[in-house]
């Protein structure tokens, strides 16, 4: 009883905190930087460990210069990602803009349903949340349910309130299955961690052997949907566009693990070219393949 109490004034809080204006919001980043870079050192040696392994051919200087863009960008993050709770349809569409909308009706117009494959780059949260405006039939975001479930709830409720489904990972297939008949567009992140006992494959990503999540790709096949990514791009701090970018059409005739390294090195790609906006303190690399019975 203690505990939800405890839950609902936090929440409580957390929502009127997200009531605050972005520009008081950004002073609290450019704060929250100080704290994280430079005080706690948050997950510095991670960090650090990461971007060395994955861009081996960068100077320190180089490597040091994406460190602290990114510590930037994370404190940007989450104040970000505190406004998404109580953010207004105007402003997310002002913020966060699709580039190539009329995509999803071009496939939907031949029969086709539609899995968007994303990373943890650039701020997915809003992105997340404009999904659900992209278009008038089903839209469903798979997530990885809080510990929390006072807070897994809130925050789900605040995901879905401008039109999207939430399914928590575990009813995936499932959920994909009973939708099988019905026209709809999900969005799976593809760069989460498998746990141990859920590895079948590593691909090379980053410049390194990393297990993936092979979701994406049982799924296309079984549902024969088109395999978009949905590409995330930093105009300026905080605006965005989002665009949707064709990977597979013909999932059924692709050979194994083909969908997984082609969404996967698409990632990979978009990283390369602006780095600072992964999410590089995530302990990606937990597993090696000389760790894992395959």
């Amino acid at each position: 009883m203690l505990k939800k109490v405890a839950d609902g004034v936090g929440i409580f809080f957390w929502y009127l905190a997200s009531l605050l204006p972005f520009w008081f919001l950004y002073l609290l980043s450019d704060f929250l930087f100080v704290v994280l870079y430079h005080i706690a050192g948050y997950r510095r040696k991670v960090v650090r460990n990461n971007l060395k392994n994955s861009f081996p051919a960068k100077s320190a200087e180089e490597l040091k210069q994406i460190e602290m863009q990114y510590y930037h960008y994370l404190s940007d993050l989450m104040v970000e990602t505190l406004k998404m709770i109580s953010i207004s349809e105007k402003d997310l569409h002002k913020r966060m803009r699709a580039t190539n909308p009329e995509l999803v009706e071009h496939y939907f117009s031949q029969g086709r349903s539609i899995i968007a494959a994303a990373g943890h780059y650039a701020n997915w949260e809003m992105a997340a949340l404009a999904f659900g405006k992209i278009t008038d039939h089903k839209t469903i975001i798979v997530y990885k349910p809080l510990t929390n479930p006072s807070f897994d709830r809130f925050m789900n409720k605040q995901r879905a309130r401008f039109g999207s489904v939430m399914v928590a990972m575990k009813q995936t297939l499932r959920t994909m299955v009973a939708l099988k008949n019905e026209l709809t567009m999900s969005v799976l992140v593809s760069d989460q961690t498998p746990n141990m006992h859920e590895i079948n494959y590593f691909t090379i990503f980053l410049n390194q052997p990393t297990a993936v999540f092979l979701g994406i790709e049982k799924i296309a096949k079984l549902t024969n949907a088109v395999v978009l990514f949905y590409r995330i791009d930093v105009v300026k701090r905080g605006y965005y566009t989002y665009t949707l970018v064709p990977l597979v059409e013909n999932p059924k005739e692709t050979a194994q693990y083909e969908i997984t390294n082609i969404h996967t090195q698409y990632l990979d790609k978009q990283i390369q070219e602006t780095p600072q906006y992964w999410l590089w303190s995530h302990k990606r690399w937990k597993y090696k393949p000389e760790d894992i019975n395959l």
